[in-house]
């Protein structure tokens, strides 16, 4: 779509009458800013072939849009003029993003210089800085690095130390520039002549090891020095060969792995590349062991001693990529902010518990010159992490649970050597919000009890893929807004470079389920575009031929594709339908098409898959061998059932009807019209059957759960003389349950919406403001400060839910998150115009909140909304960002289309 635009005629957008409210000056003049390549500021080594390119207008100016813009790309700053690489010339367009480098081609490590001008509706034409980008190695045959690993491995059940690679080096001549290229099996650190090189953490993320490599690109000019230098490396097993979910070790490989090259260009021209090789030597000393889920082990009197020569091995053959989605960051620090004494260990003395007020994902650092007296030399610490006490969510005192953990330890352990005054983990991460230390000395003991040990003695270091926060959403209920931290917060802690279930126990896995019903409200909160779109490659390498989609992404379970009954081969209804889901969602909320291009072959052969295990248009019919999938997951429908009551041949009809929806709408986008034609049919066959089967005369549901009702309104399945009724029927079974929710993972997304769609808002507001359980704000009054994976995941009347499976950080019923931002915010995508260029303002008031305000960063700049409703009067202030249209819609049912600026209606409610 955008590289096909370039250079073509583009009808002019119409003039628009200014609003008669504007609170901005009329003469502002227009910038050019936050010019992105690839979804990136400045990226350094990308391997886009044709990358994609945007920018954003800024002005306070009413109705400020582009009229046209002018691309230069070249190969320094100083050819911006006469571009040697790219010049698009005017193009009459209002299109700002995602549009496509249609220049000469790139080869690696090219560095492009580009910038945009813009021709507002003024007639002004404004230039923007300068921005770059940089390409990375895009030929196997750039790579000369070796893959180097140490002589010890450990087993299935037995950790291995952390070896630490050393090669030094000498540079006779001054260096112009040098770039650093890794990636490794494994976790990998680096250090130059000291210095860390890079900030990611995790690096380089997972994939499936046996298809792909994702590497990095740094700049290390300013690390290397004429001379003699040193270069280090730190490896850790992470994904590639420690623990993952409930499996042992050694998964995809035996130990990890390590591939980097440097190379320098002098400032006389010359270059000279540096790499993994048989010339580093390999050392064992203080780091005993890291594990993902077990944790990592220190011993600082431990010295690092070589121990010879590195193995060497070629470079596996599985494609090197650059990643799309940003690393995986330390964002944020936490401080304690209180403890107590939690009991007694017999093994390890005094059992002090540090409570960090947040359930976050990440390490602790150790800060040890907070005490007092430095701890002898010998000292062991034990530190064990816990999302909640013994006592459950609001207790303040007492014993850490870490019943729940199952396998997992989430455990650090650290011993006392020479002059170190903090320590912090590398090579693992935990889900926690309280710290147990043990193994402090006695303290001098007070006729109160003994003394505590300062609360900055640990500090919280928060892990995630760092994206950039793109919205928010606050209200006159507190609750509410306590909600909305802990959908961000559940969506940081399970987004450790993929989208996982959970970040505490033996598990962290990419659930397809999950991952579905949440990418909407993720793209509300953070700018995740990226995430997904990494994730979609990934979702790539894990399809089976026949076109299963497995359960969980990456996927770990096998090279071989097992049998249907297993859902690691086909994951089942709501869960494998991720494929097509996330990636449709987030090419609705940015406007990319590339995600659906470079997918549709993945989108087609699952879709063939659907056909090819389905039976009268019955998807999971009675008889069907293969597995029907997880049903309505953690429904609390009254059936004793885990699944839910809700049959799961009813969702899989509902979910293969959705698919051959959302696959004639993709095929519609990208041209393809016969294909679009042809999934239409199948829609409207899948729909008859599923009437037939699960619909009376009288537009009732059998059976009739609330998830029956929600799936059959939310993908449209039913006819429209029905609809109403069903709706009501739904709001009746609701009120038959004291005006409480059942649904699990699968209903829980669309509850809401529906019933705010069909009518009901006052009952959608009504389950909203619902303080028991089940209902969305239980957790909050309990103290809860993520999402939990259970409505019951502890009450006062039963205590703790199963231990077998019971997370408190687990972000799917975050999902309400969407219906807080469109329904309730009221910002809401247009269906014409993906990305935002024009979009929906449609705030509901209602329930108990007397006021709303939210923001959302769109790829063409802030959209705010905010409302106020007082004595029956609705008072709203919104802005619409430059080059953008919006239709707004108030509560009496009053619209106008609203032009760049900042506005404020009125009317009566």
């Amino acid at each position: 779509m955008c590289g096909s635009r370039l250079g073509q005629g583009f009808k002019r957008l119409p003039a628009f009458t200014p609003p008669p409210v504007s609170l901005n000056p009329q003469n502002a003049p227009t910038r050019i800013v936050r010019l992105r390549c690839e979804g990136f500021d400045n990226p350094l080594g990308i391997d886009a072939a044709r990358p994609l390119l945007s920018w954003q207008m800024e002005t306070p100016r009413p109705g400020a849009r582009q009229i046209a813009y002018r691309i230069a790309a070249a190969s320094s700053p100083a050819l911006l003029e006469t571009p040697d690489h790219f010049d698009s010339g005017w193009v009459e367009s209002a299109q700002s993003a995602h549009l496509e480098y249609a220049g000469a081609p790139l080869g690696s490590r090219a560095r492009v210089f580009w910038r945009v001008e813009v021709e507002d509706e003024t007639g002004a034409r404004v230039q923007s800085a300068p921005a770059w980008w940089e390409m990375g190695l895009l030929e196997r045959g750039d790579w000369k690095a070796g893959l180097i690993s140490a002589p010890i491995a450990g087993g299935p059940l037995t950790l291995a130390p952390v070896p630490r690679f050393t090669r030094e080096f000498t540079l006779d001549k001054p260096v112009a520039a040098a770039r650093f290229y890794g990636t490794a099996l494994g976790l990998y650190r680096c250090h130059l002549n000291g210095a860390r090189v890079g900030d990611h953490e995790l690096a380089p993320g997972w994939t499936d090891y046996r298809q792909s490599l994702r590497y990095q690109t740094f700049d290390v000019t300013s690390q290397l020095q004429e001379g003699q230098n040193s270069w280090t490396a730190f490896l850790g097993d992470g994904w590639a060969s420690g623990h993952i979910g409930w499996k042992a070790r050694q998964n995809y490989a035996d130990r990890p792995h390590f591939a980097a090259q440097l190379e320098i260009t002098y400032q006389d021209g010359t270059r000279e590349v540096i790499a993994t090789d048989d010339k580093w030597t390999c050392a064992l000393g203080p780091m005993l062991g890291a594990d993902l889920l077990q944790g990592e082990s220190y011993d600082g009197r431990l010295p690092w001693r070589e121990i010879g020569r590195v193995d060497v091995a070629p470079l596996p053959d599985v494609v090197l990529r650059a990643p799309l989605s940003p690393p995986v960051r330390a964002t944020q620090e936490l401080k304690a902010v209180s403890v107590h004494l939690g009991g007694n260990s017999h093994d390890a003395g005094r059992a002090w518990v540090f409570d960090l007020g947040q359930n976050m994902v990440g390490r602790v650092r150790l800060n040890l010159d907070a005490l007092d007296t430095p701890l002898p030399q010998g000292t062991t610490l034990r530190l064990r992490f816990a999302e909640t006490l013994a006592g459950g969510p609001a207790a303040s005192e007492g014993p850490i649970y870490t019943t729940n953990l199952r396998s997992a330890r989430q455990t650090d352990v650290f011993t006392v050597g020479d002059e170190l005054e903090t320590w912090e983990p590398l090579f693992t991460f935990h889900g926690f919000r309280y710290v147990e230390v043990t193994g402090l000395p006695q303290l001098e003991a007070l006729a109160d009890g003994p003394v505590k040990p300062p609360v900055d003695l640990v500090t919280g270091v928060v892990l995630h893929s760092d994206f950039a926060r793109s919205g928010d959403f606050s209200c006159s209920d507190e609750l509410i807004n306590q909600l909305q931290r802990n959908i961000d917060w559940g969506w940081r802690g399970n987004s450790v470079d993929v989208p996982t279930d959970c970040p505490q126990r033996d598990e962290r896995l990419g659930w397809t389920g999950d991952a579905q019903v949440f990418c909407a409200t993720s793209l509300f909160n953070r700018d995740a575009a990226g995430f997904w779109s990494e994730w979609a490659r990934q979702v790539r390498e894990a399809q089976w031929p026949d076109g299963g989609i497995p359960c969980t992404i990456p996927n770990p379970e096998s090279s071989a594709a097992p049998p249907l009954t297993s859902p690691f081969h086909d994951g089942g209804p709501a869960w494998s339908d991720a494929a097509l889901i996330c990636p449709w969602t987030t090419y609705r909320v940015t406007g990319n098409r590339r995600i659906l291009d470079e997918n549709y072959d993945v989108f087609q052969r699952y879709f063939e898959f659907l056909e090819a295990t389905s039976q009268g248009n019955l998807r999971c019919f009675r008889g069907y061998e293969g597995f029907s999938g997880f049903g309505d997951w953690l429904a609390l429908d009254g059936s004793g059932n885990i699944e839910g009551g809700t049959p799961k041949e009813l969702i899989g009809t509902a979910f293969f009807a959705h698919a051959a929806a959302l696959m004639s709408q993709i095929a519609q986008v990208l041209g393809k019209t016969e294909d679009a034609a042809r999934y239409q049919a199948r829609f409207e066959a899948i729909k008859a059957a599923f009437v037939t089967r699960f619909v009376t005369p009288e537009g009732r549901l059998s059976p009739p759960y609330q998830t029956p009702y929600l799936l059959a309104l939310h993908f449209d399945l039913l006819p429209a003389e029905l609809r109403s009724h069903a709706a009501a029927e739904l709001v009746a079974e609701i009120a038959h349950r004291g005006g409480k929710l059942s649904t699990g993972f699968v209903g829980s997304p669309y509850l809401n919406a529906v019933l705010t769609r069909f009518g009901h808002l006052d009952t959608a507001y009504a389950l909203l403001h619902q303080t028991g359980w089940p209902g969305w704000l239980y957790a909050v009054t309990q103290g809860a400060t993520t999402i939990w994976e259970r409505w019951d995941g502890w009450t006062q009347e039963n205590g703790f839910q199963d231990v077998g499976m019971n997370s408190f950080n687990h972000y799917a019923y975050g999902a309400v998150g969407d219906w807080l931002y469109q329904t309730v915010a009221g910002i809401a995508p247009d269906p014409a115009f993906p990305g935002y260029q024009k979009f929906v303002l449609a705030p509901r008031p209602g329930g108990k909140l007397t006021s709303v305000r939210a923001h959302l960063d769109t790829p063409h700049g802030r959209i705010e909304s905010e409302w106020k409703s007082e004595n029956g009067e609705f008072s709203f202030r919104f802005v619409v960002p430059p080059n953008t249209r919006a239709q707004v819609v108030l509560p009496d049912g009053s619209s106008m289309e609203a032009t760049a600026g900042t506005h404020v209606r009125r009317c009566t409610l």
